[in-house]
């Protein structure tokens, strides 16, 4: 089974660009999952053709926003990590399946200075919680945009970085806290030394240069680790400033 996943950076301006639907062909994913769409459910005016398809929206119009298409129709969808997700900016969707749970999230960016820490704190905690939840019950699969550099190695200058968001000890702290609870981060577990990333700045031509860093990820309950015959990076793919990246179960 192949599992793949995209932070597109605004689903409607991918899809203009004529990326989406020939990667969508060649690797044929059982279940893929989106990030950043930026839209609203009725504005998607094409179809994902033999797909099963869930969206989750923000309320502010153009921001933030997951989607899962999949081959394989789930048992059951949650939308969203608590009764109350406020602000509601359609961050996390969990599909149920017979062997596994398939969660994607579009974690907060903790913006410049740090500003919006805290609420990237709570977030942390409030996945982490249901996660371990559904691990309890069965096996998790948790991939998406997670807006975090675990290791010096997931970026290219981490020197110049440690208080930047998505390289501060905070945030780095939350991922290792993950990590301790029963998880894995499946690509730097089959690779521990390989150097890729998932992320470039549109700044000073950073994906030409490969000054990038590697925030995009699929971790899996350790249990689970067994199972999992590759972990991917898709750095050639292009289309966003984000690259896909793969699961091979």
């Amino acid at each position: 089974m192949k599992l793949i996943s995209w932070n597109v950076n605004g689903l409607r301006a991918l899809m203009s660009k004529g990326n989406l639907i020939p990667f969508i062909e060649s690797e044929k994913p059982d279940i893929m999952a989106f990030q950043e769409t930026k839209m609203q459910e009725e504005q998607l005016n094409f179809n994902f053709d033999g797909y099963f398809r869930y969206m989750h929206s923000a309320e502010r119009k153009g921001y933030s926003g997951t989607m899962v298409i999949t081959k394989i129709k789930p048992l059951k969808v949650i939308y969203g990590i608590k009764e109350k997700d406020d602000p509601k900016e359609g961050r996390v969707i969990t599909l149920e399946y017979p062997d596994f749970y398939f969660v994607t999230a579009y974690v907060p960016n903790a913006k410049d200075g740090l500003k919006r820490i805290d609420y990237r704190m709570q977030f942390e905690d409030d996945l982490r919680k249901h996660l371990l939840k559904l691990d309890k019950k069965k096996p998790v699969i948790y991939t998406g945009d997670l807006n975090v550099a675990h290791n010096e190695i997931d970026l290219k200058n981490p020197d110049e970085n440690h208080f930047s968001p998505g390289f501060s000890d905070e945030e780095r702290g939350k991922f290792s806290e993950l990590l301790e609870s029963g998880f894995a981060d499946s690509f730097r577990e089959l690779y521990p030394e390989e150097v890729k990333y998932s992320w470039w700045s549109y700044r000073t031509r950073a994906r030409e240069r490969n000054v990038g860093w590697r925030i995009d990820y699929f971790v899996v309950s350790k249990r689970f680790m067994k199972n999992v015959k590759d972990a991917l990076i898709y750095d050639q793919i292009e289309g966003s400033d984000h690259c896909p990246i793969g699961l091979i179960i």
